[in-house]
């Protein structure tokens, strides 16, 4: 089969250390061996080629962007109302540099590339077989489903299967794009939409809805198309949902919360944000009290008593596990500026800057081959959206992992096919 043969070759291949983060992130911490093979394979790496960086303009590239991303990080540690809690992240977040330039070194030829991007969408595959079984018969490699949403291989105590999903569903589309084609692309849509929708994220939702729309106009060429593509998506949404609605007590329960925002109820919106309003006007006092380097990056959760309402909703219901409230701002500028400040926020701009720049630099064909990860990286930062914590450990590792992919597919080396009788 031609589509299993790229994913033996990431299997057999130096590949295999970075393609296991992902294969183990629902297994709790255990991604973090993919990790530490990258760390060896770095280590080892760097002995016998001190000066490799010298020939890699994405693995440059890829230093730039951590040493902003860790660098609002270590200066918001200085003044932490945790520190302990906020210097230890820090170091945590330098495991992400090897992570990243393993990748870069690993996948330096085309082939390589599009061997991984097949290995991740197998990943992506048994998720979605996995999560369709548990919306038929309750249970799945995670275990029992969750009483309001399918939660799939994660776990019923784990409900990351809806963001996680549509941030890699990238991979698996243009699999199926490059195996089967347009009719393969729209399949393939469709079996991961409804996963999508089950896991009850609205979050995921959006970032699904996004990487529909980079895929509508990959696929158009032309405003006319896209248009055609987008009306053809959203009748598939629209049946999708139609079912679901009449077929999921889930889904339906998580709809109802989500149009509560339409009610006439002073209390709609905050309900159809499950609460967030809250945790965001915290973050915003937080901001105030603490504008230069804020509260300390994962110190959030121990900051929030001190600026929200002593009934607040976290902290009766005890969200982190203790009493503390909100673990994080669940939006991706307010956790930048409440735990890394306005200097943190700069820096994060200036890293996008940077990566933009270098996207912009490459040509059309570069462009074209790091698609996938580029789309999947657009919308796990798209800032219109409620997200995970990007500076905790768990969302922070897949972010790294899509940053280090995304600066190795714009570097890669385009495979030369010799022709007979070339030497």
């Amino acid at each position: 089969m031609p589509a299993i043969r790229p994913i033996a070759a990431a299997l057999r291949s130096p590949l295999l250390p970075f393609w296991l983060v992902i294969a183990l992130l629902p297994v709790g911490r255990s991604s973090e061996l993919g990790t530490l093979l990258c760390l060896i394979g770095t280590i080892l790496l760097f002995v016998r080629h001190p000066r490799a960086l010298d020939g890699h303009a994405g693995a440059r590239l890829l230093l730039v962007l951590l040493a902003c991303y860790v660098g609002a990080a270590l200066l918001s540690s200085f003044d932490a109302v945790a520190p302990g809690k906020s210097w230890g992240a820090t170091a945590g977040l330098l495991r992400y540099v090897p992570l990243g330039l393993y990748a870069c070194f690993a996948i330096r030829r085309d082939a390589r590339l599009r061997a991984l991007f097949f290995a991740v969408a197998a990943v992506i595959a048994v998720w979605v077989a996995d999560a369709w079984l548990q919306a038929f018969t309750g249970f799945s490699l995670g275990g029992p489903a969750d009483a309001e949403r399918v939660s799939g291989i994660f776990g019923a105590d784990n409900l990351k299967l809806g963001p996680t999903l549509a941030v890699l569903a990238p991979f698996a589309l243009w699999a199926a794009r490059e195996r089967w084609g347009r009719p393969g692309l729209m399949l393939a849509f469709l079996l991961v939409l409804g996963p999508v929708l089950l896991a009850g994220s609205r979050a995921g939702w959006l970032c699904y809805g996004l990487v529909a729309l980079a895929f509508a106009w990959r696929e158009a060429g032309s405003a006319y198309r896209f248009a055609l593509w987008c009306a053809l998506g959203a009748v598939m949404v629209v049946l999708a949902g139609t079912v679901a609605w009449h077929t999921s007590g889930r889904f339906q329960d998580r709809m109802e919360r989500t149009l509560a925002v339409f009610a006439d109820e002073p209390q709609g919106l905050d309900e159809a944000l499950t609460g967030r309003p809250a945790i965001w006007r915290a973050s915003a006092r937080m901001v105030a009290d603490h504008p230069w380097n804020g509260v300390g990056v994962r110190g959030f959760r121990y900051a929030y008593p001190d600026y929200a309402p002593a009934n607040d909703h976290f902290l009766v219901e005890e969200a982190c596990g203790s009493g503390e409230g909100a673990c994080h701002a669940h939006q991706l500028v307010l956790e930048v500026l409440s735990e890394t400040g306005a200097i943190g926020l700069m820096l994060w701009l200036a890293a996008t800057f940077w990566g933009l720049r270098a996207w912009r630099r490459q040509g059309a064909a570069a462009r074209a081959r790091a698609f996938p990860a580029t789309v999947a990286l657009a919308v796990m930062l798209f800032p219109f959206n409620t997200h995970l914590a990007f500076y905790s450990a768990w969302w922070g590792l897949l972010f790294a992992w899509l940053l280090g992919l995304w600066c190795a597919a714009l570097y890669v080396i385009e495979d030369v096919v010799m022709e007979d009788g070339d030497a």
